[in-house]
């Protein structure tokens, strides 16, 4: 068994063997997260529109968060969890601490994650201040989806570039342990990744980051719809189209359960009640 990592060993892996980053949202999903033996799993604010069937991560709550990180916790209680911090939970220093305390202290993570650049350097200072380890999120933010008009791919201008550069540098220089990098030019994320002491996480920004991350559900073929940036590294909707296909044409044919998925008695004891039952007194008046 690995030990879990830290965010202090986290922080140290940048320029090594890319992590692994994986998200997961129930204790299922994580149990098979830590047995492939990934680094990390991220129990993301994305638990919106991949589990929760949202349009966007909007709607998710605290209490969501928290509810699904204590499952993924109960089945990877021995692989790092960031869990994100979500929707305007951390507006001001004094919101984000008494957040993320909660996520911490409740589900047992090892770190949160929020996005936003130097607009946010006052929450993220406050919770490295106390000793919660800080992953941040640039690039294409979930959460800033109206603002952003919509999913599309950012800095891709000059201007915009050094925008999130500058962004990289003050969270790094704030302490953060890593830095989601998310849809943006693959350029443009190497060229981060070689300017900032901690590792970066990429997630549709090309292979030159120090990790990447994949939604669960993207990664083992799930999702019916795919973005760009997501491979499927298996068919699970196909085999799982499948046998409940042949479930439905099982049962309707009286194939399932069959007499070795099912439970019996024997003769005798089956005799003496039926006995029982048809000779019986009848019922006093």
């Amino acid at each position: 068994m690995s030990e879990r990592m830290t965010a202090h060993a986290l922080k140290g892996a940048k320029g090594h063997t890319p992590l692994v980053w994986i998200t997961a949202y129930d204790y299922t999903q994580a149990q098979l997260a830590e047995e492939a033996g990934v680094d990390v799993i991220l129990v993301g604010d994305s638990v919106g529109t991949t589990v929760m069937g949202y349009t966007s991560t909007i709607p998710v709550t605290l209490d969501h968060m928290v509810y699904h990180a204590t499952l993924v916790r109960r089945g990877a209680p021995n692989t790092m969890m960031v869990v994100d911090l979500p929707f305007l939970t951390y507006t001001n220093a004094q919101d984000a601490l008494k957040h993320a305390g909660r996520i911490m202290q409740d589900t047992l993570a090892d770190a949160v994650k929020l996005e936003g650049g130097r607009r946010v350097l006052d929450a993220v200072e406050s919770l490295v201040r106390h000793d919660i380890p800080v992953v941040g999120h640039l690039g294409l933010t979930p959460q800033s989806v109206h603002r952003l008009g919509g999913y599309r791919v950012q800095a891709r201008t000059r201007d915009s570039i050094k925008d999130l550069l500058e962004d990289a540098r003050a969270l790094t220089n704030a302490g953060i342990c890593a830095l989601v990098l998310e849809g943006i030019p693959d350029r443009v994320a190497a060229f981060v990744t070689q300017e900032i002491s901690v590792p970066t996480i990429g997630i549709g920004a090309g292979n030159q980051t120090d990790g990447q991350v994949l939604v669960f559900h993207d990664c083992v073929g799930l999702s019916p719809h795919l973005p760009k940036f997501a491979k499927p590294f298996a068919d699970a909707r196909t085999a799982i189209l499948t046998g409940l296909g042949q479930y439905r044409e099982a049962v309707q044919a009286r194939t399932f359960p069959d007499d070795d998925h099912s439970y019996h008695i024997t003769d005798k004891e089956w005799q003496a009640f039926w006995s029982d039952i048809t000779h019986r007194s009848p019922s006093p008046s």
